[in-house]
């Protein structure tokens, strides 16, 4: 075999290697097994979108179906999709191009998954002192980036890099006929969307472009509540609990009580009223009911918002017409009949296709 050959070889080899370990870890996500979110990643985001923190320039790795730096004048719709606790994008990124062709919709439609890094990915992947990374649970809650170190926490933050993603679209030199971008995130991306979707500002850029934004919040764990209500066993209402046994269950990242740095300690009622404003979706799997799934919080502050995924999500949405008052709550819910914690089969369904691209 001549050098050129064996060489074309072994870089087929390796592709095909990282393809088995990401679809693997995808499954794992899915059944609940594996080493979970403490195993580096299989593949790194081979594009990135820049954003500064403190001075610096730090560079967010992304998948994407298609460059995201060039002129693209036919796209009209951009689907972001933001992955799951195995951080695996790439797994995300395919799931969601074969959702949008199942729609018809591949021609006018980019999609992009930015990678939330952590600190078990740098020495494997080599990283490069600009690509951020978090703690395992950091990114999913908008903390500052553990790596480069010393930066301020707010500028540093996943939700600072996601405000720069969405940003990125705004640039109408690139994308003349950019008319919408999705936000769907499942899992522990639902997770960061449950907590994004209330006080991001990314969609600042877009909103002044005429780009219409649509967060879609998929099967997560918990979710963010602004008072010190919660659910009742019985589901009949809502009531402030006694705490005993759980007296943390307000914090951040269920309650508003000591937020992250990028929330600050503006009023509730103003972030409030700007989430209740905006287009949001849940989608739920009528299956995801496994109280005890791996990958579930179960810590009490989770459980005080429901036994599982399906029910957390259920009551959540009503806890919004409650704050909604007398006013048409805009949110809606979808369920996944037949459906599990399975993100791929979660948005390559009618149901997920109705909630991703439905006007």
């Amino acid at each position: 075999m001549r050098p050129f050959q064996l060489l074309a070889l072994v870089v087929l080899m390796i592709f095909a290697s990282n393809d088995n370990t990401a679809r693997a870890q995808g499954a794992d996500e899915v059944a609940g097994r594996g080493p979970g979110q403490k195993a580096p990643v299989a593949r790194t985001g081979d594009q990135s979108v820049a954003f500064a923190a403190d001075g610096h320039t730090l560079r967010l790795p992304v998948f994407a179906d298609r460059p995201i730096d060039r002129p693209a004048p036919g796209v009209r719709r951009v689907v972001v999709v933001l992955h799951g606790t195995m951080r695996n994008a790439d797994v995300y990124l395919d799931g969601m191009v074969a959702a949008v062709a199942t729609a018809g919709l591949a021609a006018e439609t980019l999609v992009v998954a930015p990678q939330f890094l952590a600190d078990v990915d740098a020495a494997p992947h080599a990283l490069a002192d600009d690509q951020p990374r978090w703690s395992l649970d950091g990114w999913k809650e908008g903390a500052g980036a553990t790596a480069p170190a010393g930066l301020d926490p707010a500028a540093a933050s996943s939700f600072a890099a996601l405000d720069a993603v969405l940003r990125h679209f705004a640039d109408r030199a690139h994308f003349p006929a950019l008319a919408r971008v999705i936000v769907a995130g499942h899992s522990a991306g639902g997770q960061v969307l449950a907590r994004y979707a209330p006080a991001g500002r990314g969609d600042a850029a877009l909103t002044a472009a005429r780009v219409a934004v649509r967060y879609v919040i998929a099967n997560p764990s918990s979710y963010l509540y602004f008072d010190a209500r919660r659910p009742l066993a019985d589901g009949a209402g809502f009531a402030v609990p006694d705490g005993e046994g759980c007296a943390r269950f307000d914090r951040y990242k269920y309650g508003l009580r000591r937020p992250v740095a990028y929330l600050g300690d503006g009023p509730a009622a103003a972030m409030v009223r700007r989430f209740l404003a905006r287009d949001v979706v849940y989608l739920l799997g009528g299956e995801d009911r496994d109280p005890r799934h791996r990958f579930l919080d179960r810590t009490c502050s989770a459980r005080l918002q429901g036994p599982h995924r399906l029910a957390r999500g259920q009551n959540y949405f009503n806890y919004l017409k409650l704050l909604s008052g007398e006013a048409e709550l805009k949110h809606r819910l979808i369920e996944v009949p037949g459906v599990g914690h399975d993100n791929r089969a979660m948005f390559g369904s009618a149901a997920g296709r109705a909630a991703l691209f439905d006007d």
